[in-house]
Formats: C-alpha cells, structure tokens, sequence
C-alpha cells in the first residue's frame, strides 16, 4: 500500500487567502493529524511563525511585507525579520543609537518583554546598567554600549532629536548651544521649533519640549500641528490683522499746538486765557 501524499500547495493558497493561520487550521487543510507532517510541507514553503501569540500561527515569507523596523503583522498577530522574539529585541537593542528602558521595547515590539530580557541577559547576549533608576538594556560590547549610555544621558539633559555622542559634545555644552540658537528666534519660529522636535521625539514629545525650553504644553502643540497641516506664516511672527487694533486719531486739535506768532496774553478771569490775536491792537490804535 503505498504512503499518502499530501500536496503543499493546499497550504500555500490557503495561507495566500487568509494569510496567517495556526496549526491546528493547517493540519485541516492538509488533511492530517501529525504536526511533523506539516511543518515538513510548510519547510518547502518558505514559513515563518510568529513572535507573538507564543508562535503559534504562521505565514509564508513571499505574503510578509515588513516595516522599515523589520516587523509585520495581520490582526493582533506580529512577525519578524529576525525571527523570534528574543532574536528581535537583541537586534533591536543593537541597532539602537541609545539603548532601549523594558517598556520603550514592550512598546516597540508590541509584546511583553521582560521574560526575554532576562534571558538575554543571562545568555550575554544583552547588557544592562540603571539609569535614572531604571534598566537601560544596550549592546554586550563595550564601546557600543558606552555611546548607548552617552546618547540616553544625552537625551535626558537635552530632548531634542540628536545625540551628543554622535556630535562629539558634552551634553550641558549641547543644551547651552540650542538655548543660545532658541533665544534668537522670534515667536513663531520658537513655536514651531518646539513643534518640530515634538514631532521627531514622538509621544510624550509636547511635554519633554515644554519642560526643557520653558513653554506651556497647549504652545508646543500648535506649533506641532501648524507644521502637520502646513500653516504656517511666512516672513512675520503674526498674522496679517493680528495685534491690537489701533486706536482712531483723535479729530479734535491738540491743545498744546504751537500758537501763532505775536500771540499774546490779554489776561486772566480765574483759570481761563483769552488769546488775542496781534490784529486785534492794531485795529484799535487806527480806531484812537
């Protein structure tokens, strides 16, 4: 009696159509009770199984389209370029400018991290120091590690998007460079700067900016989302119309203007000056 053959392409066009499924949906479609079986035929496929969910659903690598941070998902479910979850965070950590805290990566990668992360370390895969009174986890090398460390203190002093290891300055000498530059601008533009930067630093960006450069949160917001939906004024600090409107000159002459010449004083009853005119002895010498 010859062996039953199973077709991989059953599993190939099912996958295509749903795009991730579990074992037990597999072994269905394929029409068998022996997980070997399948993972045999999957193997010729080209799989890949997922991170999460403890790795129980898979995928073919032609259907994945990852992200520039090598991560994919469809419904909840995610996968990796690197593979496994522990491969992930161990790439992600490498390929960090400054080390990565347990929640920034459980954020990062969508998962619960700290199982992992100690496993890393224990297989010296990973390094870890505390910083501000949390574990930061970096690169196992030391002279990765020590720029890791520099950038993150860097970005604590000064929350702006650049690194001080990368520029090669102290990071109290990098905050005094951007106040010095802040103060210069006018105020649109120290709006929209905070906005930029907001933006480049991602959540939590408004009140990091507001805190470092003195402004309120509501400011750093609207420069934000004047940058997002481009409306921004070019050239002044306000808008056309802005400010106070001016006040309507006053019709009536000034008291204090200059009086003509040969004016003179004919006298006083109390507080009030009659001014007469020098026309007014001329005509009266004439009439004498």
């Amino acid at each position: 009696m010859r062996p039953t053959s199973f077709d991989p392409s059953a599993l190939r066009l099912h996958l295509r159509r749903k795009k991730i499924a579990d074992l037990p949906e597999l072994k269905r479609i394929l029409g068998t009770d022996t997980d070997l079986t399948v993972f045999r035929k999957l193997k010729q496929l080209d799989y890949l199984a997922s991170y999460t969910h403890r790795g129980r659903f898979y995928t073919l690598a032609e259907i994945v389209r990852f992200d520039d941070r090598g991560l994919w998902s469809h419904q909840g479910v995610w996968f990796s370029r690197s593979g496994t979850l522990l491969a992930t965070l161990e790439t992600f950590v490498h390929q960090s400018a400054n080390g990565y805290y347990a929640q920034e990566l459980a954020d990062a990668v969508h998962a619960e991290v700290q199982q992992p992360l100690r496993h890393l370390i224990e297989q010296q895969r990973l390094a870890r120091m505390e910083v501000d009174g949390q574990f930061l986890y970096t690169d196992i090398e030391s002279v990765p590690r020590r720029k890791q460390l520099l950038a993150r203190r860097s970005a604590h002093a000064v929350p702006v998007a650049v690194h001080s290891a990368d520029l090669q300055a102290s990071p109290d000498e990098l905050k005094a460079a951007i106040l010095l530059f802040y103060g210069l601008l006018d105020e649109q533009q120290r709006r929209l700067f905070a906005g930029l930067e907001s933006i480049r630093l991602g959540h939590g960006g408004d009140t990091l900016l507001g805190d470092f450069l003195g402004l309120d949160v509501h400011t750093v917001a609207r420069g934000r989302q004047q940058l997002l939906d481009q409306n921004v004024v070019s050239g002044r600090s306000r808008r056309t119309g802005g400010g106070r409107t001016p006040a309507e000159k006053n019709a009536r002459p000034n008291r204090r203007s200059p009086l003509p010449a040969r004016t003179r004083y004919r006298g006083r009853s109390h507080d009030r000056v009659t001014l007469v005119s020098p026309y007014y002895y001329h005509h009266r010498r004439r009439a004498g």
